[in-house]
């Protein structure tokens, strides 16, 4: 047995967010213990390197006695249920809980407005939106958490910041017992991570801790499992559909050339949905989103209407990569569960003049495909199936939509240019992980990328 020496804090798990907590526990002066459950974690040596004094455990945390530890700081691969950890809810000797995460310490030490946005699908885009928003406003914004960098880094990259805002995963809020956000939004619920959380109420109420100490929260008029469980002092909500008095939402508006789709706030047009540079329905619910922040945050609505008619998506995340013959060719290898292509199509199917030719495919985690069986057969021209769980896909949704088999993706692409007519969106979005036939989804993105750009290289 290894015991934490008393009040040192004890660190647990070394990857991308465990690495930047020893980084800020060093900076300010705090002595920690290090602790992994693998035997060899990766950059291991380097961590010996660089903080030679401080102790490492590998291995079992039943292990390690830490009755004397000043605090217990969970980097969030790690799931808190783990043998050996105290419980999320023990208390310490100071008023704090004896387990906590990355974010907890960066709330404590951060001294500027935190912007925080959850939900199993879009955090990442909204999060980008709004910091580029905040950016062309002539705010000094901090961007990181779940994406990029860790929010602890940012507090030494950016010590004058403004703002920070932040994607903040489950996995993080589980272990933040007090966030305080100036604005948090819960964008979408859906099955994932339940291996973690065990349910779809267990996986909310993670989520839902993005609302702990919020001074006003951004929620899916259209879902109510983002809605939070007690009253905030400010609300917001989007939706694509016509906005009640004070949401955000999406109506016709005469524009001096005919009714047109409209982003409103309440009865009040705010820009064109065709101006929204990013694809589909469910992209100008993001912008809405986006936007809903910004306005509590202070932001000008033209800076947030300029980056918003630029702003071209992420990589892999609904990503327009080329539209040739009035064809658009659509990266959303991102889309790694049901929820995720739902929005897509949903999203996309509407504004076609055409319409979609989905691939799909890949290793589905044992997920339901029915429900995009329905808007499947409302959208698609096509489904291309691909990968491990192809057959079940294709059993779920060949009813309503003519299914193509193929081996792989490069034979979906090929099915795909051949059945494509203009007006079309042909859409990577594959419903499924891709750990059968890539090492990871930016891989199955890169592919698809790739052999569209050969494409156009054809056509030159």
């Amino acid at each position: 047995m290894v015991a934490v020496p008393e009040g040192v804090t004890l660190v647990v798990g070394l990857g991308v967010s465990g690495r930047a907590i020893t980084r800020h526990l060093s900076r300010l002066g705090v002595p920690f213990m290090i602790a992994d459950t693998r035997q060899s974690p990766p950059g291991l040596d380097e961590i010996r390197t660089q903080y030679p004094d401080a102790a490492i455990h590998c291995g079992p945390l039943g292990d390690v006695d830490m009755s004397a530890a000043k605090e217990v700081v969970l980097s969030p691969g790690v799931d808190p249920k783990t043998p050996g950890l105290p419980s999320l809810a023990a208390i310490g000797d100071e008023g704090r809980p004896r387990l906590v995460g990355e974010i907890a310490l960066f709330v404590r030490a951060c001294r500027a407005p935190i912007a925080a946005i959850t939900g199993s699908n879009a955090k990442s885009t909204v999060t980008t939106l709004l910091g580029e928003m905040a950016s062309e406003a002539g705010r000094r914004v901090a961007v990181g958490g779940n994406l990029g960098t860790p929010a602890l880094d940012l507090l030494a990259d950016m010590p004058d910041a403004e703002l920070y805002v932040l994607e903040l995963s489950s996995f993080q809020l589980e272990t933040t017992p007090w966030l305080g956000a100036e604005t948090a939004a819960f964008l979408n619920l859906c099955d994932d991570h339940l291996d973690r959380h065990g349910d779809l109420a267990g996986y909310r109420d993670a989520k839902l801790g993005i609302f702990r100490g919020a001074a006003h929260g951004v929620v899916n008029a259209d879902d109510s499992m983002t809605w939070p469980a007690t009253t905030l002092p400010a609300l917001d909500r989007f939706t694509t559909q016509a906005p009640d008095e004070g949401d955000w939402g999406i109506a016709k508006h005469d524009d001096g050339q005919g009714d047109v789709p409209w982003l409103m706030r309440g009865k009040t047009p705010l820009m064109p949905a065709s101006a929204v540079r990013l694809p589909g329905r469910h992209n100008q619910a993001n912008a809405l989103a986006a936007m809903a922040m910004g306005e509590r945050l202070g932001l000008p609505l033209s800076s947030m209407r300029a980056v918003l008619e630029r702003f071209q998506g992420l990589a892999h995340r609904g990503e327009l990569v080329a539209k040739v013959n009035d064809i658009a060719w659509i990266n959303d290898s991102k889309g790694t569960n049901v929820g995720a292509t739902l929005a897509a199509i949903e999203g996309l199917g509407p504004t076609l003049d055409g319409r979609l030719v989905l691939l799909a495919g890949g290793v589905g985690k044992g997920a339901d495909f029915t429900p995009l069986a329905e808007p499947l057969s409302r959208y698609a021209r096509e489904v291309v199936v691909f990968g491990a769980d192809a057959e079940r896909l294709a059993t779920t949704v060949e009813e309503g939509v003519a299914v193509t088999r193929v081996d792989d993706l490069i034979s979906a692409l090929v099915r795909a240019r051949g059945v494509a007519r203009p007006g079309d969106a042909v859409l990577l979005s594959p419903a499924c992980a891709s750990l059968d036939q890539f090492p990871h989804y930016m891989a199955r993105g890169d592919a698809f990328r790739d052999w569209v750009s050969e494409m156009l290289k054809e056509k030159t």
